[in-house]
């Protein structure tokens, strides 16, 4: 019963993620046709990310460590970021195991750092700012904005996704820099040429 409670928990948190970014193939045909058209990505990598996704989600809901709850992941391409904050670094070593066990990944970004959240304020300093980022790349650059990730740690923001428009995200790295409380921007996005 325990494990049927640990799956449904886990879809609805997958629905709900999904249905808020780039790859929100849940959210209806027309609408997951116009995000992946907007973000770059066919139809065949966006099911391969959100597999890929799921799995890892698998793999740490079975850590005795609180993986899934502590350690966020964005899948673009077959690229995993890592963003969180665990109690030591065998733990982040855990983490990175873990998902070099699911099929097709092919590149893990480990940015999740060792140490504990000072307080409940900084908690939502840093949920604060990822929403700000989200809604600031939209506003900026349309639905265009979609295409992007934004995680927070400790005022550190991490940004991944695909473009062919170095132009756009150089806007959307400098509105982002606006946001009070960002100390550090990192760049994980990858432009196509072409």
């Amino acid at each position: 019963m325990k494990k049927v409670l640990l799956v449904f928990a886990l879809l609805f948190a997958m629905l709900s993620h999904y249905s808020c970014s780039p790859v929100g193939i849940l959210g209806g045909a027309s609408a997951g046709t116009m995000v992946v058209a907007e973000g770059e990505r066919s139809m065949g990598s966006v099911v391969d990310d959100a597999t890929i996704k799921v799995n890892v989600a698998t793999k740490f809901l079975s850590s005795p460590d609180n993986l899934f709850i502590d350690v966020d992941t964005s899948v673009i391409q077959g690229r995993v970021l890592l963003t969180g904050l665990v109690d030591n670094q065998e733990i982040r070593i855990d983490a990175v195991r873990r998902v070099w066990e699911v099929e097709g990944v092919k590149e893990v970004v480990n940015e999740i750092d060792v140490g504990n959240r000072e307080n409940l304020k900084e908690y939502a300093n840093d949920l604060w700012i990822t929403t700000q980022s989200k809604a600031l790349a939209i506003k900026t650059i349309g639905l265009r904005g979609l295409s992007y990730n934004f995680e927070t740690i400790k005022g550190r923001v991490y940004v991944i996704g695909i473009t062919s428009k170095q132009d756009q995200l150089d806007s959307v790295i400098k509105v982002v820099r606006t946001i009070k409380g960002v100390k550090e921007i990192v760049n994980y996005v990858i432009i196509n040429e072409g």
